[in-house]
């Protein structure tokens, strides 16, 4: 009697998962992925050719003005790397998919606005590297307030940490961790002042 209760558990078990089962091709399956990655990714050379990265110049100029304030020209680089990184991104990955676009008619165009934007990016995060290191070199600054010396922020730290984070440099960890020493020695110093 057992047996046959272990024999019915079993044939049960088995029915409804070899009924699951259906046998697709290898073609079939090659053909579903490749319908789903075209759906996601397919840049025709048309939408490709729309894209530049020339208009940047403008922005540019804007974060190198010495005029305005070191937080706000940080904050138009951060913005302005990420949105030619993304560009840069969006060539790269059509290219990628689809080699064929870079050797069509009309496809000097594309390589030539890839070029433009590769180089955008390296301009843009030459600059913003070169002044997140300047404002890590002396990331206080002293004030003088009601006739005492208090040190202050040179700018607004999280600020810094975002364009860290966007450059994600190799030595981010160390440049982080400067952050967070000067920041440290801003908190201790208003301690003192308070007690």
């Amino acid at each position: 009697m057992s047996y046959r209760i272990v024999r019915a558990v079993t044939l049960a078990a088995i029915v409804p998962v070899a009924a699951c089962v259906t046998e697709i091709s290898t073609e079939e399956r090659l053909e579903r992925e490749t319908v789903h990655i075209q759906a996601i990714k397919s840049k025709t050379g048309g939408e490709l050719s729309k894209l530049r990265c020339d208009d940047v110049n403008g922005e540019l100029a804007k974060a190198r003005d010495d005029a305005k304030s070191e937080e706000s020209r940080l904050r138009t680089y951060v913005e302005l790397y990420e949105t030619v990184r993304s560009r840069t991104t969006t060539f790269d990955e059509a290219l990628a998919h689809n080699p064929d676009l870079a050797y069509q008619e009309g496809s000097q165009e594309i390589t030539t606005a890839r070029d433009g934007c590769v180089q955008s990016q390296a301009d843009v995060r030459l600059d913003l590297e070169g002044l997140v290191r300047e404002v890590l070199e002396v990331p206080t600054v002293d004030e003088i307030h009601g006739g005492s010396t208090i040190k202050v922020a040179r700018l607004s730290f999280e600020v810094l940490r975002n364009a860290i984070g966007a450059l994600d440099l190799d030595d981010r960890e160390a440049l982080l961790k400067k952050v967070s020493a000067a920041e440290k020695s801003i908190e201790a110093k208003e301690g003192k002042r308070k007690k």
